[in-house]
């Protein structure tokens, strides 16, 4: 029998109780069975019940647990909510919706769901239904795949591709310690702040986002360049930039890390070679899924959406309520915001040359960059920089505001996804939240000696990379 320490099983009964209450205030189906009133009330109580027990057992596992530990508690904490309703999110839904796109014969890319109008399509939210699909080829086949073995059985659907995505998650499990030993983190700390993350746990996996899928290719491409399997690496990240494009920020960073290989002088010879890598995946992707090159066309699809956490999003809506005549407010600072990034993702770039752990770095800054600064951003696009920036040896309180951060993330909606919560309901969220901030201070110990004590987004630290892998351990 398995031994369950007591934060793991503290934490599985927490998840048993926010799956029972996500059958009644999750995303549940539009057309299906719903608890409204007192149901309602009650399912949603238990759910929060189960989410304080959830983020209790996480903060205790971070005091004392082993890698492997981490591990088995977040699988145990995933189980439980694979078989509920999707939390905060229903984005599964509108992935399945645009996979009937692909399903029924037509572009994903040009045609909508409402163009194929049935359970499955129909059960896209809001103006999803005629949004065509920004992801990549990857990822319209392997949903389109699912929908041939599932028909418009969209309960099962849900399930299989969301066993999908999950295959992410063993991803990050096998790379993040290969990652640390580059970058000088503990294993279990790295593991704590990403797998075990109720950030990852509530709202990725449960919510079924295909970034899950895409930041474990990411992981595990990254660490197999690192430990000198390059041709294998750059085609997983291609994978992952052919599940969601963002993944493509850090291929530039990884060409450093195969050139330092030469001594610098390689850099054109890897340059190319991984290029070619990139467009063979890439390509061989889009002839499986039967789509083409439509996605750029689409990747604008979701302007229409003006979240607060994206950061000249936020800065044009304030501008807009400001001057009533500004119209275009959110339009222009968007525009500012993509020279910015551009300009960062190109500085970070040059700064992280010397390849090895400092390039792995600066893709991981880079990508929170991309998080902040494109015009739309939600809670789980934070799990792009902590699949790589978890393996860096943060100091006590970034891992402080990192908990406290997810903790705010994850249930900053009402668990259904479609609203946010009320202004008292981010009152006690933000008490919360600091809860969890001021607990993971006291319990995180300070980085092991010799170890890099940095915080993500700095970049001049002594690289200990292509040694030998006795040195390159000194900080674990």
């Amino acid at each position: 029998m398995i031994f369950i320490g007591k934060s793991a099983a503290v934490g599985l009964g927490g998840s048993v109780l926010v799956s029972l209450g996500a059958f009644g205030a999750g995303a549940t189906l539009r057309n299906g069975p719903a608890l409204s009133g007192n149901g309602r009330m009650l399912a949603t109580a238990v759910l929060y019940l189960g989410l304080v027990l959830m983020l209790a057992a996480w903060v205790r596992l971070g005091r004392s647990a082993s890698a492997r530990e981490v591990v088995r508690a977040a699988w145990l904490w995933c189980v439980p909510l694979l078989c509920a309703p999707p939390l905060f999110s229903t984005d599964l839904y509108t992935y399945l919706a645009q996979g009937a796109v692909a399903h029924a014969g037509l572009d994903p890319y040009t045609h909508v769901p409402a163009d194929v109008p049935g359970p499955i399509a129909g059960n896209a939210a809001g103006g999803w239904s005629f949004i065509s699909s920004p992801y990549g080829p990857l990822h319209i086949l392997i949903v389109k795949s699912v929908l041939t073995v599932t028909g418009e059985n969209l309960v099962l659907s849900a399930f299989l591709t969301r066993l999908a995505m999950v295959a992410g998650l063993a991803l990050l499990c096998g790379a993040l310690p290969v990652l640390c030993r580059f970058l000088g983190a503990r294993p279990e700390r790295a593991l704590w702040l990403t797998v075990a993350n109720p950030l990852m746990v509530l709202c990725v996996v449960s919510g079924g986002h295909n970034d899950l899928l895409m930041v474990g290719l990411l992981a595990a491409g990254t660490a197999l360049v690192l430990t000198r399997a390059p041709w294998t690496g750059f085609a997983l990240v291609a994978l992952a930039a052919a599940v969601k494009i963002p993944a493509a920020v850090a291929l530039p960073f990884l060409v450093w890390v195969w050139a330092r290989r030469s001594g610098g002088r390689g850099f054109f010879r890897a340059l190319v070679t991984a290029v070619s890598i990139v467009v063979c995946t890439f390509g061989l992707c889009t002839v499986a899924a039967g789509v083409d090159l439509g996605w750029i066309r689409a990747l604008s699809g979701n302007s229409w959406l003006e979240p607060w956490l994206s950061i000249p999003t936020a800065l044009g809506k304030i501008m807009r309520a400001a001057l009533p005549g500004f119209a275009d407010a959110v339009a222009v600072c968007r525009i500012a915001g993509w020279a910015v990034l551009a300009v960062l993702v190109t500085w970070l770039w040059w700064r992280s040359r010397a390849g090895g752990g400092a390039a792995v770095r600066g893709a991981a800054v880079a990508l929170l960059a991309a998080a902040l600064l494109t015009p739309v951003a939600f809670p789980w696009y934070f799990t792009w920089p902590l699949a790589l920036g978890a393996a860096v040896a943060w100091r006590g309180w970034c891992v402080a505001v990192a908990a406290a951060a997810s903790t705010w993330l994850v249930v900053s909606t009402h668990p259904d996804g479609t609203t946010l919560l009320p202004p008292w309901g981010f009152g006690v969220l933000l008490v919360v939240s600091a809860g969890v901030g001021v607990l993971t201070a006291r319990a995180t110990p300070s980085p092991p000696a010799g170890a890099p004590n940095v915080a993500l987004g700095t970049l001049n630290v002594p690289n200990a990379t292509f040694g030998a892998p006795e040195a390159r351990q000194s900080g674990l």
